[in-house]
């Protein structure tokens, strides 16, 4: 579950947590993303995911505090 205090609404950044690759050439990582659309109850989320080498865009992406690949996250408080 999500902090109470945090809701995903359109516009906000979040992180998004890549899957990296199964042979771990790439390891899983978290990059910059702006909600585009979203299921506010469920936190599942789209995305516009910013990358050094562009972006993207991705659909239906669930919450997780876990940091698991393939998911969304809110950014640490630095």
């Amino acid at each position: 579950m999500r902090p109470t205090e945090q809701k995903p609404s359109i516009g906000r950044i979040v992180h998004d947590v890549s899957y990296g690759t199964p042979g771990g050439e790439y390891k899983s990582v978290c990059r910059a993303a702006m909600i585009t659309d979203g299921v506010p109850d469920r936190d599942v989320v789209s995305l516009c995911v910013i990358n050094p080498s562009g972006t993207f865009f991705d659909l239906a992406i669930p919450y997780s505090e876990e940091h698991k690949g393939g998911t969304w996250h809110w950014p640490e408080r630095v």
